[in-house]
């Protein structure tokens, strides 16, 4: 099997939503990390003070096969459309351990989608 990394900043009030919509696209889980950032607009300032808003990093382990389905759910949910409200960026994956739990489950669905 092929796996894809799908990383995704989101600000964290609609991480929930972000997530939801990318499990129902096929992802089997997330990692979430807290996370701040900077960008083209710069945070507000109150008396020297930064106001930026809380971001969360999202990380998606995924089957190569469904990847592109989840990001595109992603930029949806997410309206990466709009300015400021998020990124998302797929890479390879070379070498995977740990998912031996997952792995049945994941022929499983290779089947059902080729019959």
């Amino acid at each position: 099997m092929r796996f894809k990394l799908i990383f995704s900043s989101v600000k964290a009030d609609i991480t929930d939503d972000v997530v939801d919509a990318a499990k129902d696209a096929g992802a089997t889980g997330a990692t979430i990390i807290p996370a701040r950032g900077t960008g083209i607009r710069e945070a507000k300032t109150f008396f020297g003070l930064s106001l930026e808003a809380q971001t969360d990093i999202i990380l998606l382990l995924v089957e190569e096969h469904i990847a592109a389905k989840i990001l595109d759910t992603i930029k949806e949910v997410g309206e990466f459309h709009k300015p400021g409200t998020g990124i998302a960026f797929v890479v390879p994956v070379e070498h995977v351990v740990g998912l031996e739990s997952q792995m049945e489950k994941f022929k499983e669905e290779v089947r059902e989608s080729y019959f």
